[in-house]
């Protein structure tokens, strides 16, 4: 049966439904069950089947027998060795409809709780596997608040994000069983950093799911987070990450933008506000709201020299605030971004708009890369278009990148100007901008890469001697 079983776990390819069943023929289930719960002294014995084991479960042959050894199943979820429980947990999720899910969910959760790290990650998967089902969430949902150590409640909460991302319909279960109130529970609870921590990179991950905006938005989440990054007693890394969730999850909430803004005048903090600023501008609404006193912070950072890592988030946010990705703004919106570019031009020895973009453009590598950004979503207003053109250092950098890092990025922007250009009737006309044009012409052919020049035949006359 060792042997046996070890071909079969270490074979490098998909064993299918045959193989399952040739194997099965020569031990069958209770044989291999019988071996594992004896425990023989043989060495590998348990890591063998249990690997085995895991592997005819995951064929459609294997996942049928499960619902006739439940016993087992039940035996395993309760098991001492870590190793058998974590194979029972990842059969649940191998297990077909007509499984009694409310025996098996109280011994998964106590896995999840207690297990070692492999045995509650396998739990977590069986459990949103059950609440998939079409019967699983009305078990699920109601037992899930359980009591228990630090390290389990942050591990129930990670179940909760698990299941919150499988769709709207189960979000909107976990938000009416008033399960989202676990997190502000934690969160509210600042005595313990490290957990507090977690629960936020918790809330990071949960913001990133499509629906999580909307259904979060009703909660006293944004309340508790626009506390944190307001009481400068409590730890930087909480108040960095809150603003970060802050900036993924609202766009037109003023309380926490006004929170935000207080933070930018630390140094410490400068970068992680100015990101969260950025994600907040991804929104076409949230741009709109940004720019007023919030936004020249980004647009006087993005061209300060005296912080790289400042400037660099700086330039990526104004490259959000401008709508590299999204539609224009409103009149207004759009005014507003047009003073603030200008009035930092004026408060820099630069003077003019083109001067910052040259001077952007002329930084190492990175910095170039971040400041592409915010010139491709510019340079569709008229009035950035002609900054553009009457510095042809400008374009002569778009055209002929010579550094491989951020080809794409530099195409992008270099597309944007030629469509911008080739729009305008004006510029299109002036006899003065032809080597612009051409410029631009001939980059956009040549791709983002820019390949070579097509060869061109060279007539010489023949040497005579």
């Amino acid at each position: 049966l060792l042997e046996a079983a070890s071909d079969f776990a270490l074979y490098p390819g998909v064993q299918n439904d045959a193989a399952a069943k040739e194997f099965l023929d020569r031990f069958p289930l209770p044989v291999i069950i019988s071996a594992l719960q004896a425990r023989a002294d043989v060495p590998g014995l348990e890591s063998t089947l249990v690997n085995c084991l895991e592997r005819v479960f995951k064929t459609k042959y294997g996942a049928s027998l499960i619902p006739h050894f439940m016993p087992f199943v039940q035996v395993g979820l309760q098991a001492a060795s870590q190793e058998v429980r974590c194979l029972a947990c990842k059969t649940v999720s191998c297990l077909l409809e007509n499984v009694k899910i409310i025996i098996i969910y109280p011994l998964l959760l106590d896995c999840l709780v207690n297990g070692n790290e492999q045995v509650a990650a396998a739990s977590m998967d069986a459990i949103k596997t059950l609440a998939c089902l079409q019967r699983g969430t009305n078990i699920v949902f109601p037992n899930l608040a359980a009591q228990c150590s630090s390290l389990g409640r942050v591990r129930v909460l990670a179940l909760i994000v698990k299941l919150f991302s499988v769709s709207s319909s189960v979000a909107s279960i976990i938000y009416s069983s008033n399960l989202l109130s676990l997190f502000e529970a934690e969160i509210s609870n600042s005595q313990d950093t490290l957990v507090t921590l977690s629960v936020l990179e918790l809330l990071y991950e949960m913001v990133e799911i499509r629906h999580a905006t909307e259904i979060l938005s009703r909660t006293a989440l944004l309340q508790l987070l626009a506390s944190i990054i307001s009481n400068a007693s409590l730890e930087s890394i909480l108040r960095s990450r809150a603003m970060m969730i802050c900036g993924r999850l609202l766009s037109k909430v003023r309380v926490v933008v006004s929170a935000i803004d207080g933070r930018l005048l630390d140094t410490d903090e400068c970068e992680a506000s100015l990101e969260a600023l950025g994600q907040i501008g991804l929104s076409t609404q949230g741009a709109e709201l940004l720019l007023s006193p919030v936004a020249r912070h980004v647009v006087y950072a993005a061209f300060d020299r005296q912080g790289r890592g400042k400037q660099l988030a700086a330039l990526h946010a104004l490259g959000n605030l401008a709508g590299e990705a999204r539609s224009d703004l409103n009149g207004s919106a759009e005014e507003t971004l047009r003073l603030l570019i200008y009035e930092a031009a004026s408060r820099s020895p630069k003077l003019t708009p083109s001067g910052l973009f040259l001077s952007v453009l002329q930084q190492e590598a990175e910095t170039r890369l971040a400041g592409y950004r915010p010139i491709t979503a510019l340079v569709a207003r008229p009035w950035c278009l002609m900054e553009i053109c009457s510095k042809e250092e400008i374009v002569d950098i778009v055209t002929d990148e010579t550094t491989k890092i951020g080809m794409e990025a530099r195409y992008g922007c270099c597309q944007a100007i030629h469509k911008a250009f080739t729009r305008s009737t004006k510029l299109m006309s002036d006899p003065s901008l032809a080597g612009i044009a051409s410029k631009l012409q001939d980059a956009v052919r040549r791709g983002p890469f820019l390949a070579r020049r097509e060869a061109q035949p060279v007539v010489m006359t023949a040497e005579r001697f």
